[in-house]
């Protein structure tokens, strides 16, 4: 569970006697030794010097049950865009990786390392500890019953590795989202100013003024340890309240066939700033943009069977991927290029990008390239904030090319690909099924039934953040369309 056993054992003993409540079950009291209730207290957590037991990688796999593989990058980041450094800019992320087994429109998930400054912050407000760089292995006291009696006993802490409190901070622990209330009561109890404790316990009893405090601040650790300067926690149980710094999930952009030992991925940089102006930075995107050449690079591969390119190379494909969202169909497009050298068949290749700028269009002189050498049959690109050209959205574009998208999905049978945020995929998906209504003059249910069949065939493909329903689907299947990222991929 990962820095989460403590809220786990409080929940647990409690779920099982209502569980047993529920199918009248008799709860044996004994039972509670098993749950061993282990509420992490400065008494009960030390810190040891010990060996590393493992690389990086292998220690990561172990924390986050993953195979995770050490690659290195391949050259220095590139700007995709014609947007300063400092502005919202896309970079191109070559890293080279010999033996790696993925297929277009498969994803990394990538484990990042937290901003130097936001760990070296961090660690000279913690005590426990001597040397940032020893390897310390954290231990819990535990209670052990023996047939001579029950003993105190001091055991590791389940899956947190031996290592320096450095590399915890830097890759296991998850230390710029705002902590939740349950640590800054923690903290209260290390506060040496009565009012640096007066505050925290408010912010960690009153949901109102924490959740005030949040969205003003967008609170790091550092952010709390500097706000509250008294404060200064024990290393060993602060690291046992620590979530886990998670993997972020990008897309792939390129294909094993064309670009051999390597792999590519497309990174928008994410900066915002919070209410005091204060400037935060995306854990993963930041991180990758501030690679050099030979950096080590961790991460392993998730499959996405639903969104690869269709068996049968004749089928037509549109892609529709505005921002980032383009970054599977660049994979697409290189296995295209790859068809086409083999001379397999080819099928019709449709692409709807969209983005704000022109200086924001990504891969312009590859798609141009492709265009003309038919792998790309037609390309449309919606400006949603240039001001030489009208707002359009890629939903707007489907709607005026909605004939000739309609010969191609309806009547030649082929497949749609969407990529993008959640709202994105909705707009895109309610304009198809608005478009085909009018078209067929069919009513929703009809409509809602075709596109579901068009699911069922593996003909529309998603690869989306977030989590979204169709009442269709909802009334229908009584299920949900999940996307295949997630949120946090910043």
């Amino acid at each position: 569970m990962c820095s989460q056993e403590q809220t786990f054992r409080k929940w647990a003993p409690e779920v099982f006697k209502s569980a047993c409540q529920i199918f009248n079950l008799d709860y044996a009291e004994g039972l509670d030794d098993a749950f061993h209730d282990d509420t992490l207290t400065a008494s009960t957590v030390r810190m040891v010097p010990s060996q590393r037991e493992g690389t990086i990688e292998q220690l990561l796999s172990k924390y986050h049950n993953k195979k995770v593989q050490r690659y290195k990058i391949k050259s220095a980041p590139r700007n995709l865009t014609k947007l300063a450094e400092d502005e919202k800019s896309t970079i191109l992320v070559e890293i080279y990786a010999p033996g790696l087994d993925y297929e277009p429109g498969d994803h990394v998930g990538i484990f990042p390392a937290n901003r130097t400054d936001i760990v070296n912050g961090v660690l000279k407000r913690l005590t426990g500890f001597e040397d940032p760089d020893e390897v310390l292995q954290i231990q819990v006291m535990r209670k052990k019953k023996t047939p001579n009696g029950t003993f105190n006993c001091w055991e590791p802490l389940e899956k947190l590795p031996a290592e320096t409190p450095r590399a915890l901070l830097t890759h296991f622990f998850d230390i710029t989202t705002p902590p939740q209330q349950d640590l800054l009561n923690l903290l209260a109890d290390f506060c040496d100013d009565n009012y640096d404790t007066e505050r925290l316990q408010k912010l960690g009893t009153d949901s109102a003024a924490y959740e005030e405090w949040r969205q003003l601040h967008l609170p790091t650790l550092l952010t709390v340890l500097e706000q509250f300067h008294s404060c200064k926690p024990p290393a060993g149980l602060l690291f046992g309240y620590l979530m886990p710094l998670q993997s972020r999930f990008y897309s792939i952009s390129s294909s094993p066939r064309k670009v051999i030992n390597e792999i590519h991925l497309t990174v928008a940089i994410v900066k915002y700033k919070n209410q005091c102006g204060n400037e935060r930075f995306g854990v993963c995107s930041n991180y990758l943009a501030n690679m050099e050449a030979q950096a080590p690079l961790y991460f392993f591969v998730r499959s996405a069977p639903g969104f690869h390119l269709p068996k049968d190379t004749s089928e037509p494909m549109v892609l529709i991927g505005p921002g980032t969202g383009i970054a599977p169909f660049r994979s697409f497009w290189q296995e295209l290029e790859v068809w086409r050298e083999l001379k397999m068949q080819r099928s019709k290749v449709w692409l709807f990008f969209g983005c704000r700028t022109r200086e924001m269009d990504l891969y312009t002189e590859e798609k141009a390239l492709l265009e003309r050498e038919k792998i790309l049959d037609r390309v449309f690109l919606a400006l949603s904030r240039d001001p030489e050209t009208p707002k359009t959205y890629v939903q707007q574009q489907i709607e005026k090319e909605f004939d000739s998208f309609y010969q191609l999905i309806v009547k030649e049978k082929g497949h749609v690909y969407v990529c993008g945020d959640v709202t994105m995929a909705e707009d895109v998906y309610q304009t198809i099924r608005n478009c085909i209504a009018m078209k067929e003059q069919k009513t929703e249910a009809d409509v809602e039934a075709f596109l579901l069949t068009l699911r069922h065939e593996n003909r529309y493909h998603e690869d989306i953040f977030g989590i979204t329903s169709h009442a269709g689907e909802a009334r229908n299947k009584s299920t949900l369309r999940r996307g295949s990222r997630t949120l946090n991929a910043l």
